[in-house]
């Protein structure tokens, strides 16, 4: 990482999902940048967050949170903005991509499905608006994904929740912006974090996901640290509403 965010050192960021995958890179480019930084996930978190302040010198509050108990995840936000002050950046990264085929969805799933990756996100914003408002404005960072744009099939409820966050990041860009509140969402194309690896990424399955991107790489987790540090930062002050797509070329291709 090369750029440095002067604004972002000392600010309050929260993270979900920030002690695996994608989250574990934002936590560290946060630490770098001096953030004071909360994460929540539901697994345990301390060799991480070791790990972390050894390697930066600058320690996360880890709050162990299953997101889909709205009330465990609005205790966490408290407790992380009573740490660190106000929360200024929050960024809603936890998500499940579990496959499914549509006739196999029963409402238990479909309401699952929705709980982690589409409410869990509204009432994470939610919670964080006053400290904002207090603070004179934040940044929300929702991430979404490319899967609706591209119509995949294999997750439908996935994908449904990622385009819901698309309009609920929309709306709130538009009702918070006089309050300085910036809502933006980031949507990832296919990072190969571990799951992935272990679940989904085949041969033949990355050879032809490659064929589609313009740039013939596969991202890796530290691609999406540094456009998340730039929607967090000033450097995108006049930014809100809008979805940054980070995928290496695919939905430009089709």
């Amino acid at each position: 990482m090369s750029t440095v965010y002067e604004d972002l050192s000392g600010a309050s960021v929260f993270i979900t999902g920030g002690g695996s995958g994608i989250g574990a890179a934002l936590t560290e480019g946060f630490l770098r940048q001096g953030a004071k930084v909360g994460f929540v996930g539901r697994s345990g978190a301390s060799a991480f967050v070791d790990q972390m302040e050894r390697e930066t010198g600058n320690r996360p509050l880890f709050v162990q949170c299953d997101i889909t108990d709205i009330a465990a995840l609005q205790a966490a936000i408290d407790t992380c903005a009573t740490a660190h002050g106000p929360i200024t950046v929050l960024v809603n990264n936890a998500a499940n991509d579990q496959r499914h085929a549509t006739l196999d969805v029963d409402e238990a799933f479909w309401d699952w499905s929705q709980a982690v990756n589409l409410k869990a996100y509204f009432f994470a914003c939610q919670a964080v608006i006053a400290g904002m408002r207090s603070a004179g404005g934040g940044s929300i960072i929702n991430f979404t994904s490319i899967s609706y744009m591209m119509g995949n099939a294999g997750y439908p409820a996935y994908t449904t929740a990622n385009s819901g966050i698309n309009g609920m990041t929309r709306s709130l860009a538009r009702e918070f912006g006089p309050d300085n509140i910036r809502v933006n969402a980031l949507a990832p194309g296919w990072v190969l974090t571990q799951k992935q690896l272990d679940m989904w990424a085949d041969p033949d399955a990355l050879a032809a996901h490659l064929d589609r991107q313009c740039l013939k790489q596969h991202l890796a987790p530290d691609d999406i640290v540094s456009p998340t540090l730039f929607l967090a930062s000033q450097a995108s002050r006049m930014m809100t509403g809008q979805s940054l797509v980070v995928d290496g070329g695919v939905v430009v291709t089709g």
